[in-house]
């Protein structure tokens, strides 16, 4: 099979879809967001690369801090609806119900299965968009969204992005155990 050149707006699978939340002039705001990953072992860090002219830039800059919740399927109207609409022109305040953690700075959703609290320790400054990089102080779930203390995808049941044809897929079955499932072709 022979490999052909294709557009370069290509992206690898999965983007996790993530709402990500900073208080912007006394209110919580929040945008979506599927550039995200985690980029540190310990102390856990957590990068999200959003475009510069985002509203919600505006307060992760200010406050040092910002949060990434994990919706799941059940939420995809909504999480869409903070990609839409920027929060310069329409309040999401109120869209979710929103608690606060330990910075006390980083508005999370309460509907989300997973919220993860970031202390802001770098952004770096790309063209078109800002990657911010925080460290993880503190994540929050519920009982119903875990095995054994620990967050289940299956549970959480969060969703993807896919680009360049930008649509979002639900999570499928379990295909192989990481660092084990490989040690079959030694």
């Amino acid at each position: 099979m022979e490999k052909i050149k294709i557009n370069i707006n290509a992206f690898g699978y999965p983007m996790p879809v993530v709402l990500v939340g900073a208080q912007v002039e006394n209110k919580p705001n929040f945008l979506a967001a599927a550039w995200v990953s985690r980029v540190n072992f310990k102390p856990p860090a957590i990068a999200v690369a959003l475009g510069k002219g985002h509203y919600t830039n505006i307060g992760i800059e200010k406050d040092k801090s910002f949060s990434v919740n994990i919706p799941g399927v059940t939420l995809v109207k909504e999480t869409d609806y903070c990609g839409i609409v920027s929060g310069k022109s329409v309040d999401k305040s109120g869209l979710f119900e929103v608690f606060y953690g330990d910075l006390k700075t980083a508005p999370m959703i309460k509907q989300c299965p997973l919220c993860i609290e970031c202390k802001l320790i770098n952004a770096v400054g790309m063209q078109m968009d800002t990657l911010f990089i925080g460290e993880v102080v503190s994540a929050y779930s519920e009982e119903k969204y875990l095995t054994a203390g620990d967050p289940d995808i299956q549970k959480i049941n969060p969703f993807i992005l896919s680009m360049p044809d930008n649509n979002y897929w639900s999570i499928g079955e379990k295909v192989g155990q990481a660092w084990s499932c490989g040690r079959q072709l030694k």
